[in-house]
């Protein structure tokens, strides 16, 4: 059977995303969250996935950019932070503090490191954040056995248009290139990107191609929540992405294509 990690961004968003996520995560529907970890939710939260320790993989959404990024005082928008990275103004001295707050606030009330660390809007590999991150990776965590995993965002050949181009033209060999050096284990694609519409595929068509196309190994990322927060602005997308992910279809999916949803830390070399 073909071994895929389905992850859940977004944990701690919001309520509707934060209830539909553990539900998912107790029905065996996916392998793994990241969480915003600046959220004010997030240590109430954590109750909700607290009795999957140890089932699902639970791992560091990067935030560089949303609203809690903003108001904690580093974050910018998306299209600022892409330029900034891509005109080098990000230092990465000025990264690391950044990153080792959100690490503290992960272990703070997970109580342990996070099995993996991947980026809200894909920032874990922009220029300036992505030597910071490995850098702060490698010294926190000294035993390679120990060390968190890293999600690349580069979409396999066979979904690869030019929403997932730029995303890895942003740092998605970079990275895979400067966590090699320094013994820090990778996941070798990424898969689930759209548009969030619902034109011209449907979720489960779209699931089904990306199911197909995804190498051994890759992560398929989604964004589930079993209700729409009036301020989320892909707030349809994510109720139907949680219906479908719920639904009886999905497993025949699944058993349709041989596929076997794991757990990254246990697939990643380390």
């Amino acid at each position: 059977m073909k071994k895929l990690v389905l992850c859940a961004d977004d944990f701690a968003l919001h309520g509707p995303a934060s209830k539909g996520i553990a539900r998912l995560a107790q029905k065996g529907c996916i392998t793994a969250t990241s969480v915003m970890v600046l959220s004010p939710r997030w240590p109430s939260d954590v109750s909700l996935i607290e009795p999957l320790r140890g089932h699902i993989d639970v791992g560091l959404h990067l935030d560089w950019t949303s609203e809690f990024a903003v108001s904690a005082g580093h974050g910018m928008r998306l299209s600022r932070t892409m330029l900034s990275a891509c005109l080098r103004q990000i230092k990465p001295a000025q990264a690391m503090p950044v990153i080792d707050r959100q690490l503290n606030d992960f272990e703070k009330v997970w109580q342990a490191p996070p099995d993996f660390v991947d980026g809200h809007q894909h920032v874990q590999q922009f220029q300036g954040i992505r030597e910071a991150l490995v850098q702060a990776l490698a010294e926190r965590y000294g035993s390679a056995s120990t060390r968190p995993y890293l999600r690349i965002s580069k979409l396999p050949a066979l979904q690869a248009d030019f929403k997932a181009r730029v995303i890895a033209a942003m740092g998605a060999e970079s990275l895979r290139r400067l966590a090699g050096v320094s013994g820090v284990p990778c996941a070798p694609a990424l898969s689930g990107v759209y548009d969030f519409s619902d034109r011209p595929l449907s979720y489960g068509q779209r699931m089904s191609g990306w199911l197909r196309t995804s190498p051994e190994g890759s992560i398929v990322m989604c964004h589930p929540a079993e209700g729409v927060d009036d301020h989320d602005e892909i707030g349809r997308a994510r109720l139907n992405e949680y219906h479908y992910l719920a639904g009886a279809e999905f497993q025949k999916q699944l058993k349709a294509r041989g596929i076997q949803l794991v757990r990254g830390s246990r697939l990643y070399e380390k």
